[in-house]
């Protein structure tokens, strides 16, 4: 599988699971799903790094998301 779209994956992960910690801390629960997907995000994002050394970083990010859009759609 393509190294970019497990970063970009990843990245959504992570992003859209804050919002769930946010919201489980303000309920008093315990954020245990949110956490899980954190630490799945961030695996996939490791992978990908792993597979392409120096190739991901806050500059190159948003072409990392436009290949992946433009290669699936």
């Amino acid at each position: 599988m393509n190294p970019d779209l497990f970063f970009v994956t990843g990245v959504v992960i992570g992003v859209f699971s804050i919002p769930a910690i946010v919201s489980a801390f303000a309920d008093g629960r315990a954020p245990r799903t949110p956490a899980f997907l954190i630490i799945i995000g961030g695996l996939m994002i490791g992978y990908a790094m792993q597979q392409r050394p120096g190739s991901y970083g806050f500059d190159t990010l948003p072409d990392v998301f436009v290949r992946v859009i433009a290669q699936y759609f």
